[in-house]
């Protein structure tokens, strides 16, 4: 008789605290639930929902909002350098004033001697403060470089002054502002949109010589070496002519001297 009135106590005390037990969850879940509609971002350990049932709902991802209006413009940039362009004027010991122009160095015209079967083709602007290193005593060498004098003869009248056997003299100039560099030939203006840095006529070796050189635009107001009219040879220059048959006359026209502009952009 006690024992069955014991089993029956033991069971109601179960019973009770089962009660308990779902009544303190429903006091937590009442909890969460006011502080999801507060806007709090708190919660209990393991229990991430913020509206006061099971947080499902709060991990969604909402559509995008509109977009917003364009921020105000930011300040340009500094100009970017474009490194500029480096050529040679021909036949003068300065350079243009075609604006944003500077001289590298002025010199004098270099090449091969004009009866050598070898050495170089084309002409060099040589400084005239020259620095040398190792040198061979007595050695012979395999090439040579000479001074470049105007051989006019019967052009003497070309330039402003008579240039005949004058050594020519040269300068390498840059520009800073411009960064393309072109020479045309048969022609003394520029394109469109270019700048003209000098223009003259196209000169070269004399075609019956041994060896060659490279056609050359020398400035149409051509000067020479201080003291250079004596006459030592070396590398030649001859104005260029045109002839007709492989090129097309008119326009162009059996001995005519051809004109030459340099261009930068």
């Amino acid at each position: 008789m006690f024992r069955h009135f014991l089993i029956l106590l033991v069971t109601q005390l179960l019973f009770l605290a089962v009660i308990a037990e779902s009544a303190d969850q429903v006091r937590k879940r009442r909890a969460l639930s006011t502080q999801g509609t507060s806007g709090s971002c708190q919660g209990l350990p393991g229990l991430p929902g913020r509206d006061g049932r099971d947080g499902r709902d709060a991990m969604l991802i909402g559509p995008p909002g509109k977009r917003g209006a364009p921020g105000p413009t930011g300040t340009q940039g500094v100009k970017g350098n474009s490194g500029g362009v480096v050529y040679t004027r021909w036949g003068r010991s300065d350079c243009p004033q075609s604006g944003n122009t500077t001289m590298l160095y002025s010199g004098v015209m270099g090449g091969s001697y004009f009866t050598h079967t070898g050495g170089a083709s084309n002409y060099l602007c040589l400084p005239l403060n020259p620095i040398f290193d190792k040198i061979i005593s007595g050695f012979q060498g395999y090439s040579y470089m000479y001074g470049t004098e105007y051989e006019l003869g019967a052009h003497s009248n070309m330039f402003p002054q008579n240039l005949y056997n004058h050594d020519a003299p040269c300068a390498v100039c840059y520009t800073e502002s411009r960064s393309s560099h072109l020479m045309i030939p048969a022609r003394n203006v520029c394109p469109s949109g270019w700048t003209l840095e000098y223009k003259g006529y196209l000169m070269s070796a004399y075609y019956g010589h041994t060896g060659r050189t490279q056609f050359t635009c020398v400035d149409g107001n051509a000067e020479g070496t201080t003291g250079s009219q004596s006459g030592q040879d070396g590398a030649l220059l001859y104005f260029v002519e045109s002839q007709c048959g492989s090129l097309p006359c008119p326009p162009y026209a059996n001995g005519k001297e051809l004109t030459c502009v340099v261009c930068t952009k």
